[in-house]
């Protein structure tokens, strides 16, 4: 059993953890909880990480106004000064592409919506294991550093552009999180195949979290939200007991 943080604790990182092998990047933590940010501070170090932490949203805004250096920010939710929220909202409508992991111990839907909505790429709840915060932390950076050539992707009247990044449905364009984007990529680039549920949290998370996490539920109900729109059809399929596929109704 891994550490968890945010909860009761329990044994350490496992090796598998410990043996991942990184380039330095950098990454502020941004947590009002002392013990939370060294625990995190702690795991990332040891993943090869250079780790900066800050105690509220208006501490780290004031280190991002040089940003170089940073190449990603794990959030906390519940702060004083600033929160969670707040901070990515602002850093958002600065036009800030820095990753976005946000950790909030609330556990609804809705909750995490919130998160997404006010432009975090990834959530964790908490309590969580430090492996999945440090799988959480790879999935971002390697979306982040891919360089493949541009590719544009279609079904029906879908279309994803990896190079620019942009998405459309129809003559809608959309606004996608880097989550989101990767995991509508994966779609695209396997339409009407049924992708189970340990597939897509291996291709889109690089770690399986389980049958009991509802994560993949949640982007998958913000992705349809989004393709949906406007009374448009449902593309994203969900097979019972099995994961979901990309097809025409």
């Amino acid at each position: 059993m891994s550490e968890l943080i945010g909860g009761h604790s329990a044994a350490g990182l496992s090796n598998r953890a410990r043996n991942g092998h990184h380039t330095r990047m950098a990454i502020l933590v941004v947590d009002d909880d002392q013990a939370v940010r060294d625990a995190i501070r702690r795991a990332l170090s040891m993943q090869g990480y250079d780790v900066e932490t800050a105690a509220d949203g208006q501490e780290a805004l004031e280190r991002l106004n040089d940003p170089a250096g940073i190449d990603l920010l794990v959030v906390d939710v519940l702060m004083p000064r600033l929160d969670g929220l707040d901070l990515t909202r602002r850093l958002r409508s600065d036009g800030s592409p820095l990753p976005i992991l946000m950790l909030t111990a609330r556990d609804q839907v809705a909750d995490r919506v919130a998160g997404l909505e006010a432009g975090a790429d990834d959530y964790l709840v908490k309590p969580f294991a430090l492996e999945e915060l440090i799988a959480r932390v790879r999935a971002l950076l390697r979306r982040l550093g891919s360089d493949e050539e541009s590719t544009t992707l279609s079904f029906a009247d879908l279309t994803l552009d990896t190079g620019t990044r942009e998405v459309t449905r129809g003559d809608q364009s959309l606004e996608l999180t880097r989550t989101e984007f990767a995991l509508l990529e994966l779609f695209l680039r396997n339409p009407r195949q049924v992708l189970t549920r340990s597939v897509i949290f291996d291709r889109v998370w690089g770690y399986d979290f389980g049958y009991g996490s509802n994560s993949l539920d949640v982007y998958i109900s913000y992705l349809r939200k989004k393709t949906e729109a406007a009374g448009m059809s449902r593309l994203i399929h969900t097979v019972r007991g099995v994961g979901y596929a990309l097809r025409e109704s």
